[in-house]
């Protein structure tokens, strides 16, 4: 599904990403932890097409995504990959159903547009808020609408960073259980994470030092 080949990045002559490769199965639920600054959020965003290697390649499905024109690039994000990023990215004049639903709009795919929505926010526990603005919102339940956004249009991949940065227990568990569910259902989720408890709940653990991989740990048969 990945092929991630001799990746680095580097900013200011120092490799944040550095020759790192790995596979990533269909379906896998896999964790890439490391302490900040390890380069996993970088990763993360060149696996996305946010960003490009320097050194190396990256194939989805055999294709290289660092080669796509920007229509391409723009075409696997909106149809391929699903975000959950850390610091959100909502837009704060929409409201929470308009968020939500902003990647089946910009892709112009907006048949039954409002219950797919009306059940992804059921999926996260936020669809008593699906006309509040996001302003209004607490830092966790704008988390939880992230993960709602990344899995509209159910993606291909999952790329989540932190995205029990912002949850309590109760409400981590749930997102951690509907990640899991998609892997199970074979979408490939990758979850960026310093939290061991939730690296533990997936199947198998990247662990990324100063940019270079130094562990690859199957946690599950």
């Amino acid at each position: 599904m990945i092929d991630i080949s001799h990746v680095s990045k580097i900013y200011d002559k120092r490799h944040v990403v550095n020759n790192v490769s790995f596979s990533i199965d269909k379906g896998s639920f896999i964790s890439i932890v490391g302490k900040s600054g390890s380069g996993k959020t970088t990763l993360m965003n060149m696996i996305g097409s946010l960003i490009l290697p320097d050194e190396g390649k990256i194939l989805v499905e055999g294709k290289d995504i660092s080669a796509f024109s920007e229509k391409e690039v723009a075409y696997y994000r909106n149809q391929t990959i699903g975000f959950v990023f850390q610091d959100f990215h909502l837009e704060p004049t929409y409201s929470v159903y308009e968020n939500t639903v902003l990647p089946m709009d910009i892709s112009g795919n907006r048949r039954g547009m409002k219950k797919r929505a009306t059940d992804v926010l059921e999926m996260v526990g936020m669809q008593d808020h699906i006309h509040k603005k996001v302003t209004e919102l607490s830092g966790g339940e704008q988390q939880r609408i992230c993960v709602a956004r990344a899995i509209i249009q159910e993606p291909k991949i999952i790329l989540a960073d932190e995205p029990c940065g912002n949850l309590d227990t109760y409400n981590s568990d749930i997102i951690m259980d509907l990640l899991k569910g998609l892997a199970e259902n074979g979408c490939t989720v990758v979850l960026i994470t310093h939290n061991p408890d939730a690296a533990s709940m997936t199947d198998r653990k990247i662990t990324l030092s100063d940019g270079a991989l130094i562990g690859d740990e199957r946690l599950k048969l």
